[in-house]
């Protein structure tokens, strides 16, 4: 598992609503039993319209995602299986928006 893994989310009572999550954590952190992850939510859903820096849009498996930065969580590690996308060359933008979410800026 590395970081930018885009898994499907292992959760039914979410997954209509972020039918996929994206791993936040560093790679150097292996050994902790949870990971820290983030939603992705079709951009279409939803109101008001999400900040775009704090929301960066993706695309996985031939669909635009919007990363819901402000709703990550901790999750077990041990339920993200087979990952079907990594968003590493979309590093800068998922650091920023992690900044907005943090610091404001």
């Amino acid at each position: 598992m590395r970081q930018f893994d885009v898994f499907p989310n292992p959760d039914t009572s979410s997954r209509t609503r972020f039918p996929y999550l994206v791993v936040l954590q560093s790679d150097l952190l292996e050994r902790l039993e949870d990971i820290v992850v983030a939603p992705l939510r079709d951009p279409r859903q939803g109101k008001p319209v999400p900040m775009l820096r704090l929301n960066p849009g993706v695309e996985v498996m031939g669909a635009t995602y919007l990363i819901f930065m402000q709703s990550l969580a901790a999750i077990p590690r041990r339920l993200l299986t087979a990952p079907v996308a990594n968003l590493s060359p979309r590093r800068d933008e998922i650091i920023a928006a992690l900044d907005v979410l943090f610091t404001g800026l």
